[in-house]
Parts: structure tokens; C-alpha cells; sequence
């Protein structure tokens, strides 16, 4: 894997800092957070626990779900492309976990099949938000779904495709990532207001102002911050999306069957998707 690329990509404008967003989401970060990432996690993949698996956390960002992983009794490797979200999973390690043997973190990328392959293979890899980042979603989900053993669950989240929205948000975060700093602002602003601003008016008006934004946690129920999720929504560039039926018909014809899913319901955001090797 070449590691000059990802500065290269993000000095062209190619490419947007997502660790930038982590380091200052782990300043948030607290028993209660951790707590939702691990009940998402068991309700997703249906299980009560993950004692005796092993779990690939494949761009691991802040780490925070690999945390979760781990205190759910599984043995954990994390790795992602961006090297402040690898420092961020280590940090995230060093504060809650430091002498645990069982999770290890390191610098990888997905698209590095010669890399995946070395890994191993593993009882559950996890990849949420994150493929379809990588500028080659496609490949990227191929290469995940070899890193799974038999019988084993890959746990994916990858961004619904809207059409001409998903067009629209792609020319956003494009303009994003190849902005100078004032610009940025102005781009991330406009975009809150896109975002939000309906959500805003709707709270105001049953007099609970801001209501949604203060129970975001409770509602998300992953763990995350509304505002670090606008800024990761906004500047995460390179940025592609696919409908459910692409990934359900990509994942069939590799051997897997669909154990769970959860849409955005035709709207902005991720489908997440539980699948089993069979």
C-alpha cells in the first residue's frame, strides 16, 4: 500500500480529513457513547455478545466501535487509510484499554487486498460509513467480503443513492475539500441550514426547540454527535452510493445471504446491512 497517496489525494483536493473530524469527536466521547455503539452493535448483528469472535473493524475512524467490540469479548484488529483516524483509534486504546492484547491497530486500506489477506480471515468484519469513501467502492466491497470466514457476518453501512440529490451533495463535498478555510465555512453553513433547518423550525414550532439536536444521541442511538456527523456528511469526499438492491444482488452472487437490514427509508443516509456467509 502506498502511504504518500492519502496525503497526495488530500493536497490535491481530492480527499477530505476525516481524522481532523474524530480527533475533536473524541473530546465528546463517554461511558454513554460508548454504551449506545455496543447495544447497536448487538442489535444489529442479533447477537448477545461477541465473546470468542474475532472482529475487523475496517476504517475504524475513532475507534469508537472497535472499543465497543472489544468490550463485548471480541478479539479486534482496526485499521484505516487515514492516519489521524489511526491515531485517533490509538488514543481511543490507550485511554479506555492500554494493556489490552486483544485489540490491535494498524494502518491499512481497503482497497489492499495483499494486505486484507494477511489479516486472516474473521468471524464478523465491520465497515460502517466507510467504503464508499474510498474512491473505489466497488473493489473495496469485494475485498471486505474475502476477508470473512465461514460462516461468518459482515456488517456493512454504505450511503443510499438518491439520484440527482446524491448528485447534488457530491458536487458539495467535492467543492468542500478543494476550498480554502473561509469557504469551507460557508459551504458547511449553508449546508447545516439544509440540513437542520427544517428539523429546527419543526422542534420551534412544538415549542422544543432544538429538541432533536440535544436528544441525537438517544435517537441515533450509534453513538455520534450531530455536529461532527454534518461536518463528516459535508466534507466526506471521495463520496459514491448504491441502491439496496445493487448490494443485495453484489453480496448474493459472492456467496453471502441477508441476515438483517435497515434503510434510510429511500432518504439521506446510510442502508445498513447484515450479511451471513453461507
Amino acid at each position: 500500500m502506498n502511504h504518500i497517496s492519502w496525503e497526495s489525494e488530500v493536497g490535491a483536493g481530492e480527499r477530505f480529513r476525516f481524522g481532523d473530524n474524530w480527533a475533536r469527536f473524541l473530546e465528546l466521547l463517554d461511558e454513554e457513547r460508548v454504551e449506545r455503539a455496543m447495544h447497536s452493535l448487538t442489535d444489529m448483528l442479533g447477537m448477545g455478545g461477541l465473546e470468542g469472535r474475532t472482529f475487523l473493524d475496517v476504517g475504524s475512524g475513532s475507534g469508537l466501535f472497535s472499543l465497543a467490540a472489544g468490550r463485548l469479548g471480541a478479539d479486534v484488529i482496526s485499521f484505516d487509510y487515514d492516519p489521524q483516524s489511526v491515531a485517533c483509534t490509538a488514543e481511543l486504546k490507550r485511554r479506555f484499554c492500554p494493556n489490552d492484547d486483544r485489540w490491535r491497530v494498524e494502518r491499512g486500506s481497503a482497497l489492499d487486498p495483499e494486505y486484507l489477506a494477511r489479516l486472516g480471515k474473521f468471524d464478523i468484519v465491520y465497515s460502517w460509513g466507510v467504503l464508499h469513501h474510498t474512491g473505489a467502492m466497488w473493489p473495496a466491497l469485494a475485498n471486505v467480503a474475502d476477508a470473512v470466514g465461514p460462516k461468518g457476518h459482515l456488517f456493512i453501512a454504505i450511503y443510499n443513492d438518491q439520484g440527482r440529490a446524491s448528485r447534488f451533495w457530491t458536487g458539495v463535498k467535492r467543492a468542500y475539500v478543494r476550498s480554502p478555510g473561509p469557504v469551507k465555512w460557508a459551504i458547511l453553513l449553508a449546508s447545516f441550514v439544509r440540513l437542520w433547518g427544517p428539523t429546527v423550525i419543526r422542534d420551534t414550532l412544538r415549542a422544543r426547540p432544538m429538541g432533536s439536536w440535544k436528544n441525537y444521541l438517544q435517537q441515533g442511538g450509534r453513538g455520534m454527535d450531530p455536529w461532527r456527523d454534518v461536518v463528516d456528511w459535508v466534507g466526506g469526499y471521495p463520496f459514491e452510493v448504491a441502491r439496496p438492491e445493487e448490494i443485495l444482488d453484489f453480496y448474493r452472487d459472492r456467496g453471502f445471504q441477508l441476515e438483517r437490514m435497515k434503510t434510510c427509508g429511500g432518504g439521506l443516509g446510510c442502508n445498513e446491512f447484515v450479511f451471513v456467509r453461507i
